[in-house]
Parts: structure tokens; C-alpha cells; sequence
């Protein structure tokens, strides 16, 4: 899971962008077992976007991420986008599924 703040009126714009970015690439390497995007208005100008997805293994998000995979991927336009972000990302491991 990976959090980043953008202004509201690039909301759109930004999704765009990282559906055509980083969530293909979850969802093309190896090993992603799916990929979401959240966006919630915070009401003071900002939105935050929530990225969220689900591996094999660790080793599926290597293919994705690299060795250090608690260090967040970003790509070539998110400066101009992104107001605040995180720069680590969050894994959890699944102890129960819906169903």
C-alpha cells in the first residue's frame, strides 16, 4: 500500500497518469494477483490517492520493485503532480480473505 497527496483539481489528471504507469505495471509483472487505485477528497484542496495491491510473494514484488521493496517506485511526472507523498510503501500479509 503506497500514499501520495495531489491537488483536487489534478485529480483526474493524476489518475490517468498512474493507471497508465504504475498500476499497468503492477498488473504486468509477474506474480500481481491485482492492483486499485483510491482517491478520496480531503475537502482542503488535496486528494489523497491510496494504491493498493496483491502479490504471490515478496519475490513477485521484487519483480516489480526491485530488491528494497519497502522503497516506493515513483516515475518522471509525479513531481509535478504529487503535493506530498510517501516514500515507503506499507506490506501486510493476508490472514483472511472475503467470501
Amino acid at each position: 500500500m503506497w500514499r501520495g497527496w495531489v491537488r483536487t483539481a489534478d485529480r483526474a489528471a493524476y489518475v490517468d497518469y498512474i493507471e497508465s504507469t504504475g498500476m499497468a505495471e503492477y498488473r504486468a509483472t509477474r506474480g500481481n494477483q491485482g492492483a486499485w487505485m483510491l482517491a478520496r477528497d480531503l475537502g482542503d484542496g488535496r486528494t489523497e490517492i491510496v494504491t493498493l495491491s496483491f502479490w504471490a510473494s515478496r519475490d513477485a514484488i521484487r519483480g516489480f520493485a526491485g530488491d528494497d521493496i519497502e522503497q516506493a517506485v515513483f516515475y518522471p511526472e509525479d513531481e509535478r503532480f504529487l503535493v506530498d507523498r510517501e516514500t515507503t510503501v506499507t506490506h501486510f500479509d493476508v490472514v483472511a480473505g472475503a467470501g
